[in-house]
């Protein structure tokens, strides 16, 4: 496959599989592969074949009644197929593991079943029946990437939808045990290829064990090559032999060569975690690590009660670049995330709306950038579709002029509600007050208050706005101000309705509870929270020209547009200056350029030295316009890190994202 611009596989839509199901040895129906010419499961013996090979095969009983690690316990997967080796381990954890263990399923799938197909193989199973409805309920679009699913407060699965050997060499983590499934190597050499086996063995922790189904030669010179021992073991029914094994040794990670200040900071798992920022950077990362059993204390200057007394309303949507690039790939992991996370959190829709943005090409010149992006990103309809005036009219529910993005998946958000929501999570204890300085002690951290009291913590994650590097640790995080202003039109009866959020030049959504937001101003460096009349004629001035017959059946209605007329809410971001978010370690900023100082004469020069951190201090910052977009997903990927289990991101976006970035590319151009 060929890589994209940006060293990525490329992006688009997967191939789903297609089924025909024939009558096994039992006469009963079961799916089958014609590309591969070759059976899923039998529904006669093929639940007893799993846990014969892989559940037994690793000895998962034993070692799950035995776990006592305040990690997970990380089961490998490669060829998801119909998910029943997932759920029999799933259902293997629930028999035999103690109350307080915890459990990561990773599997990788290059040809996704549809959600039909998955909801009627996994039907062969009664007594699954409600673990297989929680895998069919977050079943996720049919796009190349990682796509993390809750099961339950204690099982999460990691799918990795792609090719194996390319999926497991962009795994961030390290995995337990691994079922080495697939269709056999004869009808898919393509799969157990050296590669695969390199991959594993790169990403096992030591003692790691694996199970396989195949003792063909390929697969013991793949698993001996990659480091692996192996044993026959007798197999199961007219399979005579199977083979099992571990890996003592694991080697090296080698893709930290060329990024060596990138190296993960190592620490011992907290027991309680100070979050500064209750927003929702903040407040779904200490839900987050309190959904893993770790008291948090969530601290923000304003009080909780006061956070969902507006009418605020967020769009969950995002603007990819018509070209591919690591921050589209970002941000798009973190729009089907969070609109899968928000569907698991809130079923009812009491906090959002799944109810779909249109983004209007108003020029020629944004014609031709979406027209580029389609043509460059044949993702599936469900998440984006092109549309043209007369459809996105219909879409929206309003005379639109212009052709448009669809994200008919895609929503608008209460973030106000949502983080109250958050902070009432079981574990989290909220505090209001300000911190003012962090004191790194042999234990942990203390943590300065404005009124003179100390609080301690294990580790700290900064998950304010600018004031996030008004800290020592974090002085030369480069974070811009950004101010801006929303505003609100109380909306008469007999007023007309939007059916999709509708975003140009600002967004405006569906009205909430009788109110009409739309805007917001964009002021960089601007920190002013007062209210401007100026803005109001701005955002309105925005709000016709995106959409004036919307606007004309508004004034119809007998709706006030003038601008002293409406309320105003005003907020000040925080924007980093490549508008990607910091999710990440803190570095040691001084000690990088000192010990990274010859990038700036020969960038080749590597030197082999792992890049410095502030222990256990982690940032979720700069999140700007688009953080329903991108801080839920962060919120998992530093929980998942300080937690050490594997990450919800390839290894090259969690770079993307780390705090330390500038500091390399500053060094890198002499600045």
């Amino acid at each position: 496959m060929t890589a994209a611009p940006d060293g990525l596989p490329p992006l688009a839509a997967l191939e789903t599989a297609r089924l025909d199901w024939r009558s096994d040895a039992s006469g009963e129906a079961a799916p089958h592969s014609p590309a591969f010419d070759d059976v899923y499961f039998s529904r006669h013996d093929g639940r007893a074949e799993t846990e014969h090979v892989f559940v037994a095969g690793n000895r998962l009983a034993e070692r799950f009644r035995e776990w006592r690690e305040p990690r997970p316990f990380v089961v490998g997967e490669t060829g998801f197929g119909t998910g029943l080796n997932m759920l029999c381990a799933w259902a293997c954890f629930d028999a035999h593991a103690p109350a307080g263990a915890r459990l990561h399923l990773v599997s990788t799938e290059k040809f996704p079943l549809g959600r039909e197909d998955l909801a009627r193989a996994l039907a062969a199973w009664p007594d699954l029946a409600e673990r297989g409805e929680a895998l069919v309920a977050q079943w996720p679009e049919p796009v190349g990437g990682v796509h993390r699913l809750w099961l339950d407060e204690r099982v999460t699965l990691d799918l990795h939808l792609g090719d194996a050997a390319e999926r497991l060499a962009l795994l961030e983590g390290r995995v337990d045990a691994w079922f080495l499934d697939g269709f056999a190597p004869a009808k898919n050499p393509e799969m157990w290829r050296p590669e695969l086996f390199k991959a594993m063995a790169a990403r096992s922790r030591p003692g790691a064990t694996f199970a396989t189904f195949s003792c063909a030669g390929v697969v013991k010179r793949g698993l001996a090559a990659a480091g692996f021992t192996w044993h026959k073991a007798p197999g199961f029914g007219r399979k005579r032999e199977m083979l099992c094994g571990e890996i003592a040794t694991p080697p090296m990670d080698e893709r930290r060569r060329h990024t060596p200040w990138f190296t993960p900071p190592t620490a011992l798992p907290p027991r309680h975690v100070a979050v500064i920022g209750a927003g929702i950077a903040g407040a779904s990362t200490a839900a987050a690590l309190a959904r893993r059993g770790i008291a948090v204390t969530l601290i923000d200057r304003f009080a909780r009660a006061d956070l969902g007394s507006t009418h605020l309303q967020g769009a969950l949507y995002v603007k990819l670049a018509a070209d591919t690039n690591r921050q589209s790939r970002t941000y798009l992991a973190g729009f089907l995330h969070s609109r899968r996370w928000l569907a698991w959190l809130d079923p009812r829709q009491e906090l959002w709306r799944a109810s779909g943005v249109l983004q209007l090409a108003r020029s020629e010149k944004e014609q031709a950038r979406q027209a580029r992006f389609l043509a460059n990103h044949p993702l599936p309809e469900s998440v984006v579709r092109g549309l043209d005036a007369e459809a996105a009219s219909a879409a929206a529910g309003i005379r639109i002029d212009a052709p448009a993005l669809d994200y008919p998946d895609a929503a608008w958000v209460r973030p106000m509600e949502l983080c109250v929501r958050l902070a009432a999570t079981p574990g989290v204890t909220f505090r209001r007050g300000e911190v003012v300085a962090l004191r790194q002690q042999e234990s942990g951290w203390m943590l300065e208050m404005a009124t003179g009291e100390p609080l301690t913590a294990d580790q700290v994650v900064l998950a304010g706005a600018v004031e996030t590097a008004t800290f020592a640790q974090t002085a030369s995080l480069p974070l811009q101000p950004v101010r801006g202003q929303l505003s609100q039109l109380t909306l008469p009866a007999g007023a007309p309705r939007l059916g999709r959020v509708v975003c140009a030049g600002g967004y405006v959504p569906p009205a909430a509870d009788g109110v009409l937001n739309f805007g917001a101003t964009f002021g960089p460096g601007d920190t002013d929270t007062g209210e401007r009349e100026a803005d109001h004629r701005a955002n309105l001035k925005e709000l016709e020209r995106g959409l004036p017959h919307f606007v004309a059946a508004l004034r119809d209605a007998g709706a006030d547009l003038a601008p002293e007329k409406l309320t105003a809410l005003v907020g000040v971001r925080a924007a980093s200056p490549d508008k990607t978010p910091y999710c990440g370690p803190v570095p040691d900023a001084d000690a990088w350029r000192e010990e990274y100082a010859v990038l700036a004469k020969d960038a080749t020069r590597i030197p082999e030295t792992p890049g410095g951190h502030h222990a256990g201090l982690w940032v979720s910052a700069a999140h700007g316009s688009r953080g329903m977009a991108s801080a839920p997903l962060c919120a998992e990927l530093l929980a998942s890190r300080i937690c050490d289990e594997p990450l919800p991101l390839e290894q090259p976006l969690v770079d993307h994202l780390h705090p330390g970035r500038r500091v390399i590319r500053d060094l890198i151009r002499g600045n």
